[in-house]
């Protein structure tokens, strides 16, 4: 690293110091640490504003699924800066790259889902599920019909209505969450949770806890489930096979909606298109973003089946919702693009039948470190849970220490792997080959080889 770099580093850290407030940090001590700049990426790689290149396996905020600096989607935004900078979709209007991204999705999706609502992301998309699901039983007459179910520790997004969906206590611990008519039951998480039980005994039972939850609030009052097919910020909690099916089950059985929040799984990250795919999930909505552009511009939206459909267009009226940059020109263009080259290029079966299963294999190759008590992973999803002893299996006392030296060591070896408390997860680039896929593991190793080496 040159003086001239640390300079310029230094210049920049005191600048965001000064002036910007980062999502989910505490600013105080991050403004006294001193941020990353991240100054160029491509492919799977970052460089920071040091010079140090960085193996990027969480695909940003796990969303660069094509990798970074794809000049065809720079192309896509540009050409459609040229002729349409921006227009809304209110006043009765569309423009031709909304009209087409619509199409296409109707596409790609599972069967029946011929009809998408646009936003700017995952949160919003959330935030419109409430909206539109009230909206729909309040239009087949049953407006007590309104309360969701979700899972503790998920995660659905950070605005009021999406973060009320979402699990997690620090985030209910801030801004009077959730709001009414949000309640949580237990998630599958096997391993931290249900190591005594067969795996699938133990999806089963999880899954029976919406049917109990359902009696407890009366079927007549419960409007939707919702749940990510793998929750991802969670802990890449990847539920038993039995799980699905009997969510599946309950949702037909009590005539309530399945929502699955596809804004992480969705565009390939599982070997399919949409984690509905993978887990057979018969889904009445889908929220998506993330993938949906490869992250290039901020759009997401949410997926809707042609029985919902049906009821908001032909007996709801107006539905009294909607953003500023729903379906915006330069984002739907980039995503269009997006969604041709996950199909001209075959990537998405190209995880299914060759990188994700070779990275399966090399990271089931990491729960031999004495770190690890669990490596596990689903196409190019993946987590490592660490533990203080393997043999019987015993945790951190204090959760989310140890998680954080490794993710800080994984840095400074050039790999982004993300910590939730004590829980590694990954979620690379769908374009990563094998010898990037070799690297990431090399990389892995040592960092968890210096992460021993710092506890002990």
């Amino acid at each position: 690293m040159s003086e001239e770099s640390e300079l310029h580093t230094k210049h920049l850290q005191q600048k965001d110091a000064a002036h910007h407030l980062h999502p989910f940090s505490d600013n105080k001590e991050l403004s006294q640490k001193g941020i990353r700049i991240i100054e160029k990426a491509e492919g799977v790689y970052l460089w920071d504003s040091k010079g140090q290149k960085i193996l990027d396996a969480m695909a940003g905020l796990w969303c660069v699924n094509l990798g970074y600096s794809r000049k065809e989607l720079i192309a896509a935004a540009s050409r459609q800066m040229e002729e349409l900078p921006y227009y809304n979709s209110f006043f009765q209007c569309s423009t031709p790259p909304t009209i087409e991204l619509a199409e296409l999705l109707a596409q790609v999706t599972p069967p029946n889902f011929n009809h998408v609502f646009f936003c700017n992301s995952g949160s919003e998309a959330n935030d419109t599920v409430v909206r539109m699901v009230r909206h729909y039983w309040s239009s087949k007459g049953q407006p007590r019909k309104n309360i969701f179910i979700s899972r503790f520790n998920a995660y659905h997004g950070s605005t009021m209505a999406a973060a009320s969906l979402g699990g997690m206590k620090p985030m209910h611990q801030q801004g009077g969450l959730p709001i009414p008519g949000i309640v949580h039951i237990n998630q599958p998480y096997w391993f931290r949770e249900g190591r005594d039980l067969d795996p699938e005994a133990f999806g089963i039972a999880k899954a029976r806890e919406l049917e109990i939850k359902i009696h407890q609030l009366g079927p007549e009052n419960v409007a939707a489930f919702i749940g990510e097919p793998i929750q991802g910020a969670g802990g890449v909690i990847i539920p038993p096979a039995s799980y699905w099916p009997e969510i599946n089950r309950i949702c037909k059985e009590y005539d309530i909606l399945l929502v699955a929040d596809e804004v992480i799984c969705g565009f390939g990250r599982t070997g399919r298109w949409f984690g509905s795919n993978y887990f057979h999930i018969a889904a009445d909505l889908m929220p998506i973003a993330k993938g949906l552009s490869s992250g290039y511009l901020p759009i997401g939206g949410l997926l809707v089946n042609d029985s919902v459909a049906t009821v908001i267009k032909n007996n709801g009226g107006e539905f009294n919702h909607g953003y500023t940059y729903s379906g915006h020109p330069v984002a739907a263009a980039v995503a269009i693009e997006n969604i041709k080259l996950l199909k001209s290029e075959k990537i998405i079966e190209n995880i299914a039948n060759s990188t994700g299963p070779y990275l399966h294999k090399r990271w089931q190759e990491l729960s031999q470190h004495p770190l690890v008590g669990e490596a596990r992973s689903v196409g190019f999803i993946g987590a490592l849970e660490l533990v203080k002893n393997k043999n019987p299996i015993e945790f951190f006392y204090k959760p989310g220490k140890v998680g954080t030296i490794c993710r800080d060591i994984c840095v400074n070896n050039g790999l982004v792997m993300r910590a939730t408390d004590d829980t590694m997860l990954i979620s690379p680039p769908l374009i990563m080959t094998h010898d990037h896929i070799d690297e990431l593991i090399e990389k892995a190793k040592l960092s968890l080889d210096l992460t021993l080496k710092a506890i002990s």
